[in-house]
């Protein structure tokens, strides 16, 4: 796919190239609605991550994958970004973030136990835990979109009400607002979780996408008292290889005997190319990376712009991480809620806020990773639609 010569990688390729993908992005809505819900980039592939699969093509490599190339590679990126590298043995093979989260909760709870979500969060969140019989009890985040202490504490003694086990999910950064948990938050979650006997299990996938000048990212497992806590994370969000399946739970030193539990049929669901880019993008793919969360940068920054100019009573805090921006459309009071209401006069895919649980109403998730002209027609597009709703 051709691209254009510009600083910003999401301006070099053009509406007409991004509609020729198959993927679900582009392919779930007519082609006159602008996508920006799921979580997927508009850009083209690191050149380490397009080398390592022609590469494994030519050699006809498509088998099962093996080894630890893709934890060492992780535990050396891990290093160098946060000054903390954990150990590769303390880690396993998965498909994805979300099997891993399953195969971790299926290790420390049991069907009926409860597992405590932050909402607004990650749908799937509370789908797979439900899915997995287990039970959704909510600590809602602040006002401020920041863990509400207090609420974790209240939520994790109701979880182990009668001695069941029980475990909290979360999302380090979080998804849907993009705010980095600091040191001291995820230092006090440890805390409170030990001390109601709860696990700590962290989605790490936006780690890579933290912007400088926030709060630095902290692994959770970095913290003192996170111990008996588990991580999972992927390369997928931060270098856009969704579509190649490849993931790692990783254990703190007091849970690697819970991972060793695992059955080593979970990781058969990886895919050896997954495993192959994922690993080629953590150890060559930076200059990559960092190029994009300039990018991004300017997107973020072009998105306050034009909410401003033109939906100046959305309320929205720029995210310190992520390519998601969450929007407080209350204001608008919107028929049928924001989301299908900008699906069907602005023809602008979005993520219904209330999809995220507790705090989602009247609000929705938009994907900023696309180019400048894509960003620009869709906000303006929501503008109108609410100008002309009001004539």
């Amino acid at each position: 796919m051709p691209a254009t010569s510009t600083s910003n990688p999401f301006d070099r390729l053009t509406l007409a190239e991004l509609r020729q993908r198959q993927s679900l992005k582009w392919r779930a809505h007519p082609a006159d609605v602008l996508p920006l819900w799921v979580a997927e980039m508009d850009t083209l592939p690191a050149p380490a991550v397009r080398s390592a699969l022609e590469a494994a093509l030519d050699r006809g490599d498509t088998g099962y994958p093996w080894g630890q190339g893709y934890a060492e590679a992780y535990a050396d990126a891990a290093g160098a970004a946060w000054g903390w590298r954990p150990d590769p043995s303390a880690t396993s093979l998965v498909a994805d973030v979300m099997t891993g989260v399953v195969e971790v909760l299926r290790l420390v709870t049991d069907p009926g136990d409860a597992v405590v979500l932050v909402p607004p969060v990650y749908p799937p969140f509370a789908g797979f835990v439900r899915h997995s019989e287990r039970r959704v009890v909510e600590a809602p985040l602040g006002p401020d979109d920041r863990l509400d202490l207090d609420a974790l504490d209240r939520a994790c003694r109701s979880a182990t009400d009668g001695g069941r086990r029980a475990a909290l999910l979360l999302a380090s950064p979080h998804n849907p607002t993009g705010t980095v948990h600091t040191a001291s938050e995820l230092a006090a979650v440890a805390a409170l979780a030990e001390r109601h006997g709860v696990r700590v299990v962290v989605d790490e996938i936006h780690a890579p996408l933290t912007y400088a000048g926030a709060a630095p990212f902290t692994p959770y497992l970095s913290v003192p008292g996170a111990e008996r806590g588990f991580v999972v994370f992927s390369a997928s969000k931060a270098w856009n290889l969704a579509g190649l399946k490849a993931a790692l739970a990783v254990a703190g030193p007091a849970a690697r005997g819970d991972l060793a539990a695992m059955p080593e049929v979970v990781g058969h669901g990886a895919s050896s190319l997954g495993v192959l880019a994922h690993t080629a993008a953590l150890r060559a793919g930076q200059d990559w990376l960092v190029e994009h969360l300039a990018g991004l940068d300017t997107q973020r920054r072009l998105l306050a712009a034009l909410l401003v100019e033109h939906l100046p009573q959305v309320r929205h805090r720029t995210p310190d991480a992520t390519y998601l921006a969450w929007l407080d459309c209350r204001a608008l009071d919107l028929p049928g809620g924001p989301a299908a209401f900008f699906l069907e006069h602005a023809r602008v895919a979005l993520n219904a806020g209330p999809d995220f649980g507790t705090g989602g109403d009247g609000h929705v998730r938009l994907n900023f990773a696309t180019s400048t002209a894509v960003l620009t027609e869709a906000v303006e597009r929501m503008g109108a639609a609410v100008r002309g709703r009001s004539r």
